[in-house]
């Protein structure tokens, strides 16, 4: 029995199809879901997605969000989700830097907040430079 994956993003449905399993970096650590998993709502944290299409497995780099499982349809809500083709290595390299440096200049009582993002951001460049270097 297949299993119907649907990942999107606020700009765009990134995948629509049906898959034979998916593993997502939940917050709790890495998710497997196959075909009749029981339904389950999940945070997602940056890292590397995978299904199978095909029997071929494929990879993307996502970010912060909620995965939505039942018996036979996986949903993913992310702010990021790029294929290892999409991603600019030396731009996520960029990213990172900026955000380290950034989060090195702030002050001990900065806003949690503004601190929260900046790590967001070091955690989706990390995500993308993990996906770039494995298929390199």
């Amino acid at each position: 029995m297949p299993l119907e994956l649907d990942i999107v993003t606020p700009e765009k449905k990134v995948f629509s199809g049906t898959v034979a399993n998916v593993y997502l970096p939940a917050e709790e650590g890495e998710m497997g879901v196959l075909p009749m998993h029981t339904a389950l709502v999940a945070a997602l944290k940056p890292g590397e997605l995978r299904y199978e299409l095909d029997g071929k497995v494929e990879a993307m780099a996502v970010g912060s969000g909620f995965v939505e499982v039942t018996q036979e349809r996986v949903t993913v809500l992310t702010d990021m989700a790029m294929h290892e083709i999409e991603i600019d290595e030396a731009k996520a390299e960029v990213a990172m830097q900026r955000a380290h440096e950034t989060l090195a200049a702030m002050r001990h009582d900065a806003d949690a907040e503004e601190i929260a993002h900046v790590q967001g951001v070091i955690a989706k460049s990390m995500a993308q430079l993990n996906l770039k270097r494995k298929k390199s």
